[in-house]
C-alpha cells in the first residue's frame, strides 16, 4: 500500500487568527475548570508566593518588565533609544494575537528538510544571552546589544549586575520539572505515535563488557571526516566525539603535533593503573581541592 503527500497550502491569516482565538478559549476553559481563572481563587499561584516567595517575585517582575530587588526594585529596566510612544508591534503575515496569546505560522520546514529543521531547533535551544553582544561598562553596568530593535526603537539594555541574574534566574525552571512535552500524535500515550515515531535499538557493542565497542566504534567513526558520507547510511545518534565537535568546535582525534588522526588503543579505568601513570608523568594524583565561593559585597543589598 502507498501513501500519496498531498502538499499543504501555506495558511492565511484568517486561519491563524482563527487557532489564536481557539487557544485562547480552550486555555481559559481549562484554567476555568480548575479554578485558576481570573475571578476565581488562583490557588496555584498562592501557593508559589507562599513557598517560594522570591522566585514568585522574580517570575512577576520578568513579566512586568521591572526590577524585583536591589537599590532600583520597582522600576522599571533602563532602555536605550526607545521612542516615547512607540511599541506597537506592527502586524506580520501568517501572525496573530488574541487575549495575550500569540500564534506565529512564518517559519516552515519542508519534508526531508533535516537541515533546516536542525536550524530551527537550534534556534528554540539557543541560551538566554548572547555573550558576544554583552559588555562590562566602567561603572561596573551591564550593557546588552540587541540582535534586532524592539517596536519602540530599543536597542540596547542596561542591567544592573544583580538585575540580569534576575532576568536568568526566572528562566531556571523549578526542580524535578519536565519543560520539554509532547501532544497530540507525538504524546506518550498517543496511539498514533509508533506509526510516527520509529523504535531503535542501540547494536550490541563488540566486547563482552561493552566498554571497549563503543569506544571503538566511536573511533572508527570519527577516523576520517568523510565517515559519515559511507555507504552504510547515518547512524541515528551522534557519537560522543562528534558532539564535542558540534559543541564546542573541538575535534578530539586531531593530533596537535602533526594534524593526523588519532585512534583509541585503550581504554583504562581501574584507579590503580591511572594513579601509577600519573605518577610516572609527573602530574598530580588528587584533584585540586575546591576553595569556597567568596561573596560580591554588591549581593549583600540582594
Amino acid at each position: 500500500m502507498r501513501s500519496i503527500s498531498t502538499p499543504i497550502s501555506t495558511p492565511d491569516d484568517r486561519e491563524v487568527a482563527r487557532v489564536a482565538r481557539r487557544v485562547r478559549q480552550r486555555v481559559g476553559k481549562l484554567l476555568e475548570a480548575r479554578g485558576l481563572d481570573s475571578e476565581a481563587d488562583a490557588y496555584g499561584v498562592d501557593r508559589l508566593w507562599d513557598e517560594q516567595p522570591l522566585l514568585a517575585e522574580l517570575y512577576s517582575a520578568s513579566i512586568a518588565g521591572r526590577v524585583a530587588a536591589g537599590p532600583r526594585a520597582g522600576r522599571s529596566v533602563i532602555r536605550l533609544g526607545a521612542q516615547p510612544g512607540g511599541g506597537v508591534e506592527p502586524v506580520k503575515a501568517s501572525c496573530a494575537a488574541s487575549g495575550g496569546f500569540s500564534v506565529h505560522a512564518g517559519v516552515a520546514v519542508p519534508a526531508h528538510d533535516r537541515k533546516r529543521l536542525e536550524r530551527l531547533a537550534r534556534y528554540a535551544a539557543r541560551p538566554p544571552i548572547a555573550t558576544g553582544r554583552l559588555s562590562r561598562l566602567e561603572d561596573g553596568r551591564l550593557l546588552y546589544r540587541l540582535k534586532r530593535r524592539w517596536s519602540d526603537g530599543t536597542s540596547h539594555v542596561l542591567y544592573h549586575p544583580l538585575e540580569l541574574m534576575e532576568r536568568l534566574a526566572a528562566l531556571v525552571p523549578p526542580p524535578r520539572y519536565n519543560i520539554i512535552r509532547y501532544y497530540g500524535v507525538l504524546a506518550p500515550r498517543s496511539a498514533f505515535r509508533p506509526m510516527i515515531v520509529t523504535r531503535w535499538r542501540a547494536e550490541p557493542d563488540e566486547s563482552p563488557d561493552g566498554s571497549q565497542g563503543s569506544l571503538r566504534a566511536s573511533a572508527e567513526s570519527q577516523a576520517s571526516p568523510e565517515a559519515e558520507n559511507r555507504g552504510q547510511g547515518k547512524k541515528r545518534n551522534y557519537s560522543w566525539a562528534q558532539l564535542m565537535t558540534r559543541v564546542f568546535e573541538l575535534d578530539v582525534f586531531c593530533c596537535p603535533r602533526c594534524g593526523g588522526r588519532m585512534r583509541i588503543m585503550a581504554a583504562i579505568d581501574s584507579p590503580e593503573v591511572i594513579t601509577k601513570i600519573l605518577a610516572c608523568l609527573g602530574l598530580p594524583i588528587r584533584p585540586p581541592p575546591v576553595a569556597p565561593a567568596v561573596p560580591d559585597p554588591e549581593s549583600l543589598c540582594f
